[in-house]
Protein backbone atom coordinates (compact mmCIF):
# COMPACT_ATOMS: atom_id res chain seq x y z
CA UNK A 1 0.00 0.00 0.00
CA UNK A 2 1.27 3.55 -0.71
CA UNK A 3 1.20 5.98 2.26
CA UNK A 4 2.07 9.71 2.34
CA UNK A 5 4.42 10.43 4.76
CA UNK A 6 3.80 13.95 6.35
CA UNK A 7 7.52 13.91 7.42
CA UNK A 8 9.47 13.09 4.16
CA UNK A 9 8.91 11.22 0.75
CA UNK A 10 6.46 8.36 -0.68
CA UNK A 11 6.75 4.69 1.17
CA UNK A 12 5.20 1.71 0.91
CA UNK A 13 3.59 0.14 4.19
CA UNK A 14 4.28 -3.73 4.94
CA UNK A 15 1.38 -5.69 5.68
CA UNK A 16 0.71 -9.17 6.85
CA UNK A 17 -1.93 -11.76 5.25
CA UNK A 18 -3.73 -11.40 8.19
CA UNK A 19 -4.18 -7.52 7.73
CA UNK A 20 -5.02 -7.85 4.58
CA UNK A 21 -8.21 -9.41 5.26
CA UNK A 22 -8.98 -7.66 8.28
CA UNK A 23 -9.63 -4.51 6.01
CA UNK A 24 -11.18 -5.80 3.49
CA UNK A 25 -13.76 -7.35 5.74
CA UNK A 26 -14.13 -3.61 7.47
CA UNK A 27 -14.42 -2.42 4.16
CA UNK A 28 -17.22 -4.87 3.08
CA UNK A 29 -19.01 -4.21 6.63
CA UNK A 30 -19.15 -1.04 5.68
CA UNK A 31 -20.58 -1.13 2.17
CA UNK A 32 -23.44 -3.24 3.79
CA UNK A 33 -23.80 -1.21 6.44
CA UNK A 34 -24.46 1.79 4.05
CA UNK A 35 -26.97 -0.14 2.07
CA UNK A 36 -29.40 -1.88 5.10
CA UNK A 37 -29.05 1.68 6.92
CA UNK A 38 -30.59 2.89 3.41
CA UNK A 39 -33.16 -0.05 3.12
CA UNK A 40 -34.99 1.44 6.91
CA UNK A 41 -36.63 4.52 5.38
CA UNK A 42 -40.37 4.64 4.47
CA UNK A 43 -40.98 3.66 0.67
CA UNK A 44 -44.65 2.79 0.82
CA UNK A 45 -48.12 2.21 2.56
CA UNK A 46 -47.20 -1.47 2.94
CA UNK A 47 -43.64 -0.68 4.07
CA UNK A 48 -44.54 0.55 8.01
CA UNK A 49 -40.95 0.76 8.61
CA UNK A 50 -40.36 -2.76 8.66
CA UNK A 51 -38.66 -2.92 5.59
CA UNK A 52 -36.09 -5.61 6.89
CA UNK A 53 -38.92 -8.04 6.52
CA UNK A 54 -39.16 -7.60 2.43
CA UNK A 55 -36.74 -9.50 0.46
CA UNK A 56 -36.73 -6.58 -2.39
CA UNK A 57 -35.03 -3.69 -1.87
CA UNK A 58 -36.81 -1.45 -4.05
CA UNK A 59 -40.52 -1.86 -5.34
CA UNK A 60 -40.99 -3.36 -9.13
CA UNK A 61 -43.30 -4.79 -11.65
CA UNK A 62 -44.02 -8.72 -11.33
CA UNK A 63 -41.39 -10.13 -13.60
CA UNK A 64 -44.58 -11.43 -15.96
CA UNK A 65 -46.46 -8.74 -17.71
CA UNK A 66 -50.47 -8.51 -16.69
CA UNK A 67 -53.29 -8.78 -19.39
CA UNK A 68 -55.66 -6.05 -18.39
CA UNK A 69 -58.14 -8.32 -19.96
CA UNK A 70 -57.56 -11.24 -16.91
CA UNK A 71 -58.20 -8.37 -13.81
CA UNK A 72 -61.00 -10.12 -11.63
CA UNK A 73 -63.77 -7.51 -11.18
CA UNK A 74 -64.42 -6.29 -7.95
CA UNK A 75 -67.76 -6.61 -6.40
CA UNK A 76 -69.03 -4.22 -3.55
CA UNK A 77 -70.34 -6.06 -0.99
CA UNK A 78 -71.44 -5.16 2.82
CA UNK A 79 -68.80 -5.48 4.83
CA UNK A 80 -68.14 -4.32 9.04
CA UNK A 81 -65.12 -2.12 9.83
CA UNK A 82 -62.15 -4.48 9.81
CA UNK A 83 -60.92 -4.88 13.34
CA UNK A 84 -57.17 -3.77 12.53
CA UNK A 85 -56.20 -1.07 10.34
CA UNK A 86 -59.06 1.23 11.75
CA UNK A 87 -57.73 2.85 14.68
CA UNK A 88 -57.96 6.73 14.96
CA UNK A 89 -56.44 9.12 15.18
CA UNK A 90 -52.87 7.41 13.87
CA UNK A 91 -49.54 9.20 13.72
CA UNK A 92 -47.23 8.08 10.69
CA UNK A 93 -43.85 10.46 11.09
CA UNK A 94 -45.29 13.14 13.11
CA UNK A 95 -48.24 13.61 11.14
CA UNK A 96 -52.02 12.71 12.23
CA UNK A 97 -54.20 11.33 10.15
CA UNK A 98 -58.31 10.85 11.42
CA UNK A 99 -60.80 8.25 9.56
CA UNK A 100 -63.34 9.50 7.74
CA UNK A 101 -66.48 8.41 9.96
CA UNK A 102 -69.01 8.66 7.25
CA UNK A 103 -67.63 8.25 3.85
CA UNK A 104 -70.86 8.18 1.70
CA UNK A 105 -70.39 10.20 -1.05
CA UNK A 106 -67.09 10.91 -0.06
CA UNK A 107 -65.20 12.37 -3.15
CA UNK A 108 -61.20 13.13 -3.75
CA UNK A 109 -58.75 13.99 -6.33
CA UNK A 110 -55.13 13.67 -6.67
CA UNK A 111 -52.05 11.61 -7.16
CA UNK A 112 -51.80 8.17 -7.26
CA UNK A 113 -49.34 5.75 -7.47
CA UNK A 114 -49.02 1.66 -7.44
CA UNK A 115 -47.22 -0.97 -5.04
CA UNK A 116 -46.03 -4.65 -6.59
CA UNK A 117 -43.70 -7.00 -6.15
CA UNK A 118 -41.94 -5.90 -2.92
CA UNK A 119 -44.79 -6.35 -0.69
CA UNK A 120 -46.40 -9.07 -2.49
CA UNK A 121 -47.06 -12.21 -0.35
CA UNK A 122 -47.00 -9.75 3.32
CA UNK A 123 -49.75 -8.18 5.30
CA UNK A 124 -51.52 -5.20 4.39
CA UNK A 125 -52.66 -2.65 7.27
CA UNK A 126 -55.32 -4.95 8.45
CA UNK A 127 -53.68 -8.27 7.95
CA UNK A 128 -54.89 -9.34 4.92
CA UNK A 129 -52.48 -11.16 2.57
CA UNK A 130 -51.36 -8.54 -0.33
CA UNK A 131 -51.68 -9.24 -3.80
CA UNK A 132 -50.73 -7.40 -6.42
CA UNK A 133 -52.27 -9.33 -8.87
CA UNK A 134 -55.81 -7.94 -7.47
CA UNK A 135 -56.93 -4.88 -7.69
CA UNK A 136 -57.03 -3.03 -4.24
CA UNK A 137 -55.79 0.34 -3.08
CA UNK A 138 -54.13 2.12 0.35
CA UNK A 139 -55.73 5.26 0.90
CA UNK A 140 -54.62 7.20 4.71
CA UNK A 141 -58.25 8.28 6.00
CA UNK A 142 -60.75 5.91 4.26
CA UNK A 143 -61.93 3.26 6.43
CA UNK A 144 -60.91 -0.74 5.89
CA UNK A 145 -62.54 -1.78 3.70
CA UNK A 146 -64.03 1.04 1.58
CA UNK A 147 -65.21 0.07 -2.05
CA UNK A 148 -64.25 2.71 -4.33
CA UNK A 149 -64.14 4.16 -7.95
CA UNK A 150 -61.29 5.08 -9.11
CA UNK A 151 -61.09 7.03 -12.73
CA UNK A 152 -57.87 7.96 -14.22
CA UNK A 153 -58.25 11.80 -15.43
CA UNK A 154 -55.43 11.54 -17.95
CA UNK A 155 -57.42 8.72 -20.15
CA UNK A 156 -60.75 8.16 -18.66
CA UNK A 157 -60.36 4.64 -17.50
CA UNK A 158 -62.21 3.63 -14.52
CA UNK A 159 -61.93 0.99 -12.63
CA UNK A 160 -63.69 -0.52 -9.10
CA UNK A 161 -60.90 -1.12 -5.53
CA UNK A 162 -61.39 -2.43 -2.45
CA UNK A 163 -59.41 -0.23 0.34
CA UNK A 164 -57.77 -2.79 2.49
CA UNK A 165 -54.05 -0.80 3.80
CA UNK A 166 -52.91 2.53 4.72
CA UNK A 167 -50.62 4.88 2.72
CA UNK A 168 -49.05 6.21 0.76
CA UNK A 169 -47.41 8.69 3.53
CA UNK A 170 -45.04 10.46 0.48
CA UNK A 171 -44.76 12.46 -2.49
CA UNK A 172 -48.25 14.68 -2.12
CA UNK A 173 -49.96 11.28 -3.37
CA UNK A 174 -53.61 10.49 -2.33
CA UNK A 175 -54.02 6.27 -3.09
CA UNK A 176 -51.81 3.75 -3.50
CA UNK A 177 -53.34 1.09 -6.06
CA UNK A 178 -52.12 -2.29 -6.50
CA UNK A 179 -50.41 -2.95 -9.40
CA UNK A 180 -52.97 -4.69 -11.18
CA UNK A 181 -55.31 -1.69 -10.19
CA UNK A 182 -52.53 0.55 -11.97
CA UNK A 183 -52.52 -2.00 -15.10
CA UNK A 184 -56.50 -1.58 -14.93
CA UNK A 185 -55.98 1.97 -14.94
CA UNK A 186 -53.76 2.32 -17.50
CA UNK A 187 -50.51 3.99 -16.20
CA UNK A 188 -48.58 1.26 -14.53
CA UNK A 189 -45.47 2.17 -16.89
CA UNK A 190 -45.39 5.79 -15.88
CA UNK A 191 -46.13 5.04 -11.90
CA UNK A 192 -48.40 7.96 -11.16
CA UNK A 193 -51.49 9.12 -12.70
CA UNK A 194 -54.43 12.03 -11.46
CA UNK A 195 -56.99 10.32 -10.24
CA UNK A 196 -60.60 10.94 -9.03
CA UNK A 197 -61.73 8.82 -6.09
CA UNK A 198 -65.74 8.14 -5.31
CA UNK A 199 -66.90 6.03 -2.40
CA UNK A 200 -69.44 3.20 -3.51
CA UNK A 201 -72.09 2.18 -1.18
CA UNK A 202 -73.40 -1.81 -0.96
CA UNK A 203 -76.18 -0.83 0.64
CA UNK A 204 -78.10 1.32 -2.01
CA UNK A 205 -78.85 1.54 -5.51
CA UNK A 206 -78.01 5.08 -4.81
CA UNK A 207 -75.43 6.10 -7.98
CA UNK A 208 -72.60 7.47 -6.91
CA UNK A 209 -71.49 11.52 -7.41
CA UNK A 210 -69.43 12.04 -10.10
CA UNK A 211 -68.95 15.33 -11.50
CA UNK A 212 -66.24 15.81 -14.28
CA UNK A 213 -64.38 12.30 -14.87
CA UNK A 214 -63.32 12.29 -17.95
CA UNK A 215 -63.97 8.90 -20.28
CA UNK A 216 -62.33 9.22 -23.38
CA UNK A 217 -64.28 12.18 -25.33
CA UNK A 218 -66.94 11.97 -23.20
CA UNK A 219 -67.86 13.42 -19.64
CA UNK A 220 -69.52 11.89 -16.91
CA UNK A 221 -71.99 14.50 -14.66
CA UNK A 222 -74.79 14.09 -12.34
CA UNK A 223 -76.99 13.05 -15.40
CA UNK A 224 -74.85 10.39 -16.41
CA UNK A 225 -76.73 6.78 -16.93
CA UNK A 226 -76.45 3.42 -15.60
CA UNK A 227 -77.07 0.46 -17.51
CA UNK A 228 -79.06 -1.96 -15.19
CA UNK A 229 -77.53 -5.73 -16.43
CA UNK A 230 -79.55 -8.02 -14.24
CA UNK A 231 -80.74 -8.58 -10.96
CA UNK A 232 -80.07 -11.67 -9.30
CA UNK A 233 -81.53 -13.61 -6.01
CA UNK A 234 -77.72 -14.89 -5.48
CA UNK A 235 -74.19 -12.85 -5.36
CA UNK A 236 -73.17 -15.88 -7.74
CA UNK A 237 -74.79 -15.39 -10.01
CA UNK A 238 -74.39 -11.81 -10.36
CA UNK A 239 -70.88 -12.38 -9.79
CA UNK A 240 -70.63 -14.68 -13.07
CA UNK A 241 -72.76 -11.81 -15.17
CA UNK A 242 -70.46 -9.01 -13.77
CA UNK A 243 -67.40 -10.72 -15.11
CA UNK A 244 -68.72 -11.48 -18.73
CA UNK A 245 -70.01 -7.98 -19.23
CA UNK A 246 -66.08 -7.18 -18.33
CA UNK A 247 -65.26 -8.39 -21.29
CA UNK A 248 -67.43 -6.03 -23.84
CA UNK A 249 -67.03 -2.71 -21.85
CA UNK A 250 -64.08 -0.14 -20.61
CA UNK A 251 -66.36 1.20 -18.07
CA UNK A 252 -66.73 0.19 -14.71
CA UNK A 253 -68.71 -3.13 -13.94
CA UNK A 254 -70.17 -3.58 -10.64
CA UNK A 255 -72.90 -4.66 -8.08
CA UNK A 256 -75.27 -3.27 -6.05
CA UNK A 257 -76.57 -5.43 -2.82
CA UNK A 258 -80.74 -4.95 -1.58
CA UNK A 259 -83.35 -7.18 -1.90
CA UNK A 260 -81.45 -8.70 -5.30
CA UNK A 261 -77.63 -8.44 -6.59
CA UNK A 262 -77.84 -5.99 -9.01
CA UNK A 263 -75.66 -5.92 -11.91
CA UNK A 264 -74.96 -2.40 -13.34
CA UNK A 265 -72.39 -0.44 -15.64
CA UNK A 266 -71.42 2.77 -15.83
CA UNK A 267 -71.54 6.01 -15.18
CA UNK A 268 -71.84 6.92 -18.86
CA UNK A 269 -73.39 8.65 -21.01
CA UNK A 270 -77.14 7.67 -22.23
CA UNK A 271 -75.54 7.46 -26.47
CA UNK A 272 -72.69 5.01 -25.02
CA UNK A 273 -75.21 3.27 -22.81
CA UNK A 274 -77.32 2.33 -25.66
CA UNK A 275 -74.40 1.62 -28.09
CA UNK A 276 -73.47 -1.71 -24.56
CA UNK A 277 -76.67 -2.38 -24.50
CA UNK A 278 -76.97 -3.11 -28.08
CA UNK A 279 -73.54 -5.00 -27.82
CA UNK A 280 -74.53 -6.94 -24.94
CA UNK A 281 -77.68 -8.42 -26.29
CA UNK A 282 -75.93 -9.23 -29.35
CA UNK A 283 -73.83 -11.51 -26.93
CA UNK A 284 -77.10 -12.89 -25.54
CA UNK A 285 -75.99 -11.29 -22.23
CA UNK A 286 -79.92 -10.56 -21.47
CA UNK A 287 -81.93 -7.14 -22.41
CA UNK A 288 -79.83 -4.34 -20.17
CA UNK A 289 -81.93 -1.75 -19.21
CA UNK A 290 -80.65 2.08 -18.84
CA UNK A 291 -81.27 3.99 -16.19
CA UNK A 292 -81.63 7.51 -15.67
Amino acid sequence: MLVVNQFGPLKYAQHSPLQWVLMLCVALLAGCSSRFSSDTTYQSSADQYQASRYSIKQDRAPDTVLDGHVIKTVVPIDEPRSPGGNKSPYTVRGSSYTIVDRPEGWTQSGVASWYGAKFHGHKTSNGEIFDMYQVSAAHKTLPIPTYILVTNLDNGKSVVARVNDRGPFHGGRVLDMSYAGAVALGYQSLGTARVRIEVLSAKSNAKPTVTSAQHGNQVATADSVFLQVGAFTQASGANEMAAAVLKYTKWPVFVETGSYYRVKVGPMSENDAEKLQKTLKKARLGNALILH
